[in-house]
C-alpha cells in the first residue's frame, strides 16, 4: 500500500503573505499544531508492541475517535507494521504505540506476528523442483 501523496501549493505571486496569527484569537484552521501529550492522553501502560508487529483495522473509525485514531483505522484496512504507520502518519513511534494501545483496547485494531520466512526451504521441494525441471 502507498502512502498518499500530498502536494505544496505555491504561493500566488500577485498576493501578499498572510498575515501571522497568534494567540488564541485564531481560528480553527489558523491554530499552532498540538502537542504529542494532548494527541496520547494521560499516561497509561502500552501494549507490548514492536516495530514490525502487523496491524489490521478490525472496525471503521467511530465518530467519537480523535483524527489521529481515525487515520490510522483508515489506513490499517491492509496488514501494516508499526514503522509504516508511523511513517505514513508522520507520528513519532512512541505516539502511534500508545495511540494503538487505546485501540487495541477499545478492540478496533488487532495485531498480528510478522510472517517470518524460513532460513532455508525444504529439501524436498527443492528436489521436486530439480526433478520437474530434469524431465523438461
Amino acid at each position: 500500500m502507498t502512502p498518499p501523496q500530498r502536494r505544496r501549493r505555491k504561493p500566488k505571486q500577485d498576493q501578499p503573505p498572510p498575515p501571522a496569527v497568534e494567540g488564541p484569537q485564531a481560528g480553527a484552521g489558523d491554530r499552532p499544531p498540538e502537542r504529542l501529550y494532548i494527541l496520547t492522553g494521560e499516561d497509561c501502560e502500552r501494549a507490548p508492541i514492536d516495530l514490525v508487529t502487523l496491524i489490521v483495522a478490525r472496525a471503521d473509525p467511530p465518530h467519537s475517535a480523535a483524527p489521529e485514531q481515525s487515520a490510522l483505522l483508515r489506513i490499517c484496512q491492509a496488514p501494516l507494521s508499526v514503522a509504516e504507520i508511523s511513517a505514513y502518519l508522520n507520528l513519532p513511534i512512541s505516539v502511534v504505540t500508545v495511540l494503538l494501545t487505546e485501540l487495541l483496547t477499545a478492540e478496533l485494531v488487532q495485531a498480528r506476528a510478522p510472517v517470518v520466512r524460513q532460513a532455508r526451504a525444504d529439501r524436498s521441494l527443492l528436489e521436486a523442483v530439480m526433478h520437474g525441471l530434469q524431465k523438461l
